[in-house]
């Protein structure tokens, strides 16, 4: 009711008569939802592609037309895929083990693909988004432990876009403007957020669409530039390779691909088309579309990704500077080696990078948004919820902005809490999903195989173990002192706890467990 009370407060009133009919709206239509109807695109094609087709009709034939009005949430998705954190694993990946670990970064695109289609099919056969019904699924504290997860995960991973940003505005300022102004500047992306929210979903997505452009153009310029073999690419893609020394590099790039915010993005950015979903055809036809433009857009951020690490492959692949390059040098050693063929290569990996920070900063307070509203059931005014949704995140990049040098070491132990902190929420976005899709009451004829299922679970189970590898790795160099790490071995404990309870939640022995203490009691 308190939540119910602020949502009235917060949303536009008139007097009089209006007042109590703007109440009674608010209460009737109160639930959160990702679009507004009037902000939806429309699908249909022709005047007789709007018309009313049976419930069980086949779906329609495929349309070029169409399929070009299902375009853009993927390409919003696939920015997870592309973010600063991405890109330093994948020049960290390409230094330090040359060609060898691109098999491994193309089937994490293929994990990370699969998890994204579950995500968009749950959004669109249900109408709802994940936090939506993990709301609905999950008792009122399970939600709010999944959402403040989830937040956790969000600031996270914005910090390291915005450092990222800054990064890349410092670069092409030639160092005029500080890191801390660079997290200044890159505040003020949500504004642009709202503007172009309030211009229609196709312009936010065509901005996006613009930015995933300037990092294609600017990574495959550097790839020309530096001619990484082709051959090694090939056999890097086909044969399997992995040794002792290159095994925190694979950690990285499989736990930079599966982003838990996104897994929730999706969900939400397929409900911005106009589609029937009691029309099974309908539905068969959004999910059809949305397959094909998700897995076109993991191929372009699949290139660009394949395009970062092959050239820092090529350049510095057993050399001294292998170990020590980031983001911010990376331009500097690029520079040094190359020099400037075209155009000075040191600027063209910073307007990709910034392309890449500014993208995924700006899908991130999307996210936030979406996160926010569906679990908590807060229907805000756009400005006040990209606001508090920006802050989150803004607040501590600040701090860190403004008490670490982006040289220095402790700045590389703060990204690798960071990369933690985003790991350890994993199982909270993944394991819902699949629980979701898995049931028959959600899903209705959409529920997904138990081939799907037990695919889905496999990779789940997988990436929770790559990321458990990550923590205790970070456990075991950088956590120091007995208190410390005894008040972390019981939040670990926790955790499992949280984790298990997700998992067996939905299953016939707890039911007979909740049944048994019921009777005890």
């Amino acid at each position: 009711m308190a939540s119910r009370d602020l949502a009235e407060s917060l949303l536009p009133v008139g007097g009089g008569a209006a007042t109590a009919t703007a109440t009674a709206s608010a209460h009737d239509e109160y639930d959160e939802r990702a679009y507004d109807s009037d902000d939806k695109v429309s699908i249909a094609v022709s005047d007789s592609d709007s018309e009313d087709g049976g419930g069980d009709a086949m779906r329609p034939a495929f349309s070029w037309r169409k399929l070009w009005r299902f375009t853009g949430p993927g390409f919003l998705m696939c920015i997870a895929f592309l973010d600063p954190g991405n890109l330093e694993g994948d020049l960290q990946a390409g230094a330090a083990a040359g060609y060898q670990l691109l098999w491994l970064l193309l089937w994490a695109t293929v994990m990370g693909a699969l998890v994204q289609l579950l995500s968009a099919r749950l959004g669109v056969a249900t109408g709802k988004h994940l936090a939506e019904l993990c709301r609905e699924e999950y008792p009122p504290w399970a939600t709010r432990a999944l959402w403040a997860m989830t937040e956790l995960a969000l600031v996270g991973a914005d910090i390291q876009e915005v450092i990222g940003s800054a990064i890349a505005i410092k670069i092409l300022s030639a160092g005029t403007v500080p890191l801390w102004g660079g997290v200044v500047i890159t505040a003020f992306d949500c504004f642009i957020f709202l503007f172009l929210e309030n211009y229609g979903v196709r312009k936010l997505e065509a901005f996006f669409g613009v930015l995933i452009a300037v990092m294609a153009v600017s990574f495959a310029i550097m790839f020309g530039e530096t001619k990484p073999s082709g051959k090694e690419l090939l056999i890097g893609l086909v044969v399997p390779k992995l040794s002792s020394r290159t095994i925190k590099q694979a950690v990285g790039i499989v736990g930079c691909i599966i982003m838990p915010h996104n897994v929730f993005l999706h969900s939400a950015l397929v409900q911005s088309r106009k589609i029937d979903t009691n029309k099974k055809s309908r539905v068969q036809e959004a999910v059809f579309y949305y397959n094909i433009e998700s897995i076109l857009a993991l191929i372009v951020s699949f290139f660009i990704n394949i395009c970062v690490t092959t050239v820092f492959a090529k350049g510095f692949y057993g050399s001294e500077q292998a170990d020590g390059i980031g983001l911010e040098n990376a331009g500097q050693y690029l520079q040094q080696k190359y020099g400037t063929a075209f155009f000075p290569i040191l600027y063209i990996w910073a307007i990709g990078l910034l392309a890449s920070g500014q993208s995924s900063t700006i899908t991130g307070t999307y996210a936030g948004q979406f996160v926010m509203g569906g679990f908590l059931n807060l229907r805000l005014k756009k400005w006040l919820r990209a606001m508090i949704t920006r802050s989150f995140a803004i607040i501590p990049t600040m701090i860190v902005a403004l008490f670490f040098d982006t040289e220095d070491p402790t700045m590389d132990i703060l990204n690798e809490a960071l990369n933690v902190l985003q790991s350890i929420q994993i199982p909270f976005a993944l394991i819902p999903l699949i629980t979701l899709v898995s049931k028959e009451q959600v899903m209705g004829s959409f529920v997904v195989g138990p081939i799907t299922k037990v695919i889905s679970w496999i990779v789940t189970v997988f990436l929770m173990l790559i990321n458990g590898y990550l923590i205790l790795s970070f456990y075991a160099t950088e956590v120091r002192g007995a208190l410390v790490r005894s008040s972390l071995c019981a939040v670990l404990a926790v955790y499992l706890a949280f984790i298990v309870y997700l998992i067996v939640r939905n299953t016939s022995l707890y039911s007979r467990l909740r049944s048994a203490m019921t009777k005890s009691t």
